[in-house]
């Protein structure tokens, strides 16, 4: 079974409560920030909840709140350092990979890596110190609650929970907007005097209602576009106009903002005025968490488009940053607002959710070649691609079949460098110049494709 995050809202809370919660969550993040700066580096590695809740237990250690409120704000603070140190472990292990072709020696430095025993071995111990910086916290509007510390009920049709106050014996009833009891360990978020309920979950993989279709696809994920797949059928399209939109009204609102900042500075009379009624933060957060559910909704149905064509999808592996070069300041702040990582979570939960599969490929040089042999020839302008012989394809049309063929390449693995890619490419390519190759005609809907090509050069040799 696989779990998803639900979230609810208060209906309706009044401000006494919501103060009761807010001071819960202030004196939570004092503990939550000082359990980050004591132990969000490495010499927080081997420590344990249950190890850490018994000394402090012993010392007597005062929190003033419930105690079963400030050990779930233990155990949730060590599982996020938890997973800031594996998150910085994927670095690691890529650095590895590059560093040997021993297989036996990789694998002992994987399985140390893995146990947490890098401290001990130098090499280990110098690249964790260089990707695993010191991690510190500021949340404190966050609550976290396991099941005994809150009671759900149902009144005349609408869902409300009990939470813990600070006072003993008494609790705070908070209403729902759903008749939908939620259980398991809860997050509370206070957010503009209103409380959101987080709780996960479990959801069939593979949804009998929307079956995946039967197709192998490539996908290039995009910024005009959310996917584009090797078959040209555009998935999102209306994801660069929303993203370009935001970009440049937060352009121009900064600009004035800063502008009164400014004002303020330098009058000194008007300062508490322009403060109050000019540079709040409300109505920001409130456009901001709009238009990042109207993009989540944009990637999610175009990545319900793919799945429904597709039971095998290839995508690009981008999680590490891509250099590149500057496109001016207007469109490198509006690249800055690309979605990527949300581009790659949609297409992975809706994959996992429907049952299709999706396998991620080397990323290099995928914009660059010529989807109609595979060869390291052309160049890309924009949403164009100029091959060789004067055809003009589209950009992501034609990466999306090169992801597609890089599927089934065997020379090209997932983690290789884009230097020993772009060795492998320039190799085929000029064998191709010897013999001949590219003086014959190609076709972007012809039959040509890079594993015909690399077939014709073994059987040559």
């Amino acid at each position: 079974m696989s779990k998803v995050t639900r979230i609810i809202y208060s209906k309706q809370l009044n401000t006494g409560k919501f103060n009761q919660l807010q001071e819960i969550a202030r004196r939570l993040g004092v503990l939550r920030s000082e359990i980050w700066q004591r132990y969000g580096s490495i010499s927080g590695v081997n420590i344990r909840y249950r190890d850490l809740r018994n000394e402090w237990l012993a010392e007597k250690r005062e929190f003033d709140v419930p105690a079963r409120l400030w050990k779930e704000t233990l155990r949730d603070t060590l599982d996020d350092i938890k997973s800031y140190r594996e998150a910085t472990k994927v670095k690691v292990r890529k650095a590895i990979r590059h560093r040997t072709e021993d297989d036996t020696e990789r694998k002992r430095l994987y399985t140390v890596l893995k146990y947490d025993r890098w401290v001990d071995d130098p090499y280990l111990h110098r690249m964790m110190r260089k990707y695993y910086k010191h991690g510190h916290t500021c949340v404190n509007n966050q609550i976290v609650l396991d099941s005994g510390c809150y009671t759900a009920f149902e009144h005349n049709g609408q869902a409300w929970i009990d939470v813990m106050s600070l006072e003993r014996g008494n609790r705070i009833a908070i209403p729902l907007n759903t008749n939908r009891l939620p259980s398991g360990t809860l997050r509370l978020i206070l957010r503009d005097g209103r409380v959101e309920v987080h709780y996960c979950v479990d959801i069939e993989i593979a949804c009998s209602t929307r079956s995946p279709g039967s197709q192998t696809l490539g996908v290039d994920k995009g910024y005009t576009e959310a996917f584009v797949d090797s078959d040209g059928d555009v998935h999102g399209d209306r994801l660069g106009i929303v993203l370009s939109a935001e970009s440049d009204y937060l352009k121009l609102k900064y600009q004035r903002r800063n502008k009164l900042k400014a004002i303020a500075e330098a009058k000194p009379k008007k300062k508490d005025r322009i403060v109050a009624n000019n540079l709040g933060h409300k109505k920001l957060e409130r456009r901001k968490r709009k238009h990042k559910a109207r993009v989540k909704d944009i990637l999610y149905k175009a990545a319900h488009s793919v799945v429904d064509k597709a039971a095998v999808i290839a995508a690009e592996d981008l999680t590490s940053p891509i250099a590149g070069k500057s496109y001016g300041k207007n469109q490198n702040r509006r690249m800055s607002a690309w979605v990527k990582g949300e581009l790659a979570k949609a297409i992975t939960s809706v994959s996992q959710r429907r049952g299709s599969v999706l396998r991620m490929v080397n990323c290099a040089y995928t914009s660059q070649m010529d989807s109609r042999n595979g060869f390291l020839l052309g160049s890309r302008q924009g949403d164009a691609f100029h091959c060789y012989d004067g055809v003009v394809l589209n950009a992501d049309h034609n990466a999306a079949r090169n992801i597609l063929a890089r599927l089934t390449d065997p020379d090209i693995t997932l983690y290789m460098p884009y230097g020993k890619v772009k060795l492998i490419l320039l190799e085929r390519t000029e064998q191709a110049r010897r013999l001949g190759l590219l003086n014959q005609d190609t076709s972007c809907n012809g039959s040509s494709n890079q594993s015909s090509v690399i077939n014709s050069e073994r059987i040559t040799e």
